[in-house]
């Protein structure tokens, strides 16, 4: 096997692993914040049901990843491997920062601007190296179609939470105090959902581009996702989330707005149902957008709009705006070195 094919196979892992410190991490964040479960619990929790959905949700994501680049066959390993490094990162950066910005954001970034600058160094397509795409039917392609699939599912977050938590209220206005079990199990059932949905979404987009550099250096013939791909992504997921998470876990879980298990319920549900629709269609969304729109859309629910902390969404929002044009910096520069070794 080529050096530059396991190099870059191993940018991919790397990749998975700092998505896990981001966005596996929020599937359990409103979990863990609520205290409806120990850390342990939930990393566990999140654990199994990550590798569920990576291995038996589909590949449609994985699809939609693997179709960004096309550049010739010959330079695809140093283009998808410097896009990986260079959206690995700055997750990277933004963990060590607390700020839960988008991996998906990142990977899009990454592979456009490596793919952009190799066609134009090397005169083989330029802007044209990029599939820039839209939509088919309601399947995104190319880079436009990923980036109107991240800006939506955001809002849906907040829409779909913000009346979830109102009917919840509305429900519980008779409840008693025995229905605090319940609804902390239904946060655990929330928190499944949650991290087998992220699992057949954010884990595909690392299973796609190992696809592409498997066939483009023939080690396979079709864009089938292998098993073994399957597999070291989603544990990749669940070892970021165990080793790294609890950084972005704090920012979601308590540092936007204080929740309740009623709140986490309403925030896991709603993040969900987003996030699992998206992956059936193949639109690559992020969890941690999702998850911390909701967040908000909870707090708006609760009438409490004072009470969420506009400072970190905004620092978050900063982040995200930020994250597709730094993270193509990055994989430009790791291109430029990559060609030049």
């Amino acid at each position: 096997m080529q050096v530059g094919l396991v190099v870059a196979i191993g940018f991919a892992v790397a990749f998975a692993l700092t998505n896990g410190f981001h966005d596996a991490s929020n599937a359990i964040a409103t979990l863990v914040a609520t205290r409806a479960a120990t850390p342990g619990q939930a990393v566990v929790l999140s654990a199994v049901f990550n590798m569920g959905g990576a291995v038996l949700l589909g590949t449609a994501v994985a699809d939609t990843i693997g179709k960004i680049v096309t550049v010739p066959q010959a330079q695809m390993i140093p283009v998808v491997g410097a896009g990986l490094a260079g959206a690995t990162a700055w997750n990277a950066i933004t963990w060590w920062r607390g700020l839960p910005s988008s991996s998906g954001h990142a990977l899009v970034g990454g592979l456009a601007g490596a793919a952009v600058v190799d066609g134009i160094v090397s005169g083989s397509g330029g802007l044209g190296s990029a599939q820039w795409g839209g939509f088919d039917g309601w399947h995104p392609t190319g880079v436009i179609g990923v980036l109107v699939a991240l800006l939506i599912s955001p809002l849906l977050g907040f829409a779909v939470a913000f009346l979830l938590l109102r009917l919840l209220r509305m429900m519980s206005r008779r409840w008693t105090t025995r229905w605090i079990r319940p609804v902390r199990g239904g946060g655990w059932i929330a928190a499944a959902g949650l991290s087998f949905s992220h699992g057949g979404n954010d884990a595909q987009k690392s299973m796609g581009v190992i696809a592409v550099l498997l066939l483009s250096s023939g080690q396979t013939t079709t864009m089938s996702v292998p098993l073994w791909a399957k597999v070291v992504t989603g544990l990749a997921l669940t070892a970021g989330t165990a080793l790294g998470g609890w950084r972005i876990v704090k920012t979601i879980g308590h540092r936007i707005f204080s929740l309740t298990p009623i709140d986490s319920l309403a925030s896991q549900a709603s993040s969900t149902a987003v996030i699992l629709g998206a992956s059936l269609i193949g639109a690559p969304v992020s969890t941690t957008q999702v998850v911390a729109s909701s967040v908000v859309g909870v707090g708006g629910g609760r009438r409490r709009w004072k009470h969420v902390r506009w400072q970190i969404v905004r620092e978050m929002g900063i982040a995200w705006l930020t994250t597709i044009p730094a993270a193509a910096l990055m994989a430009v520069a790791v291109l430029l070195v990559w060609r030049a070794l």
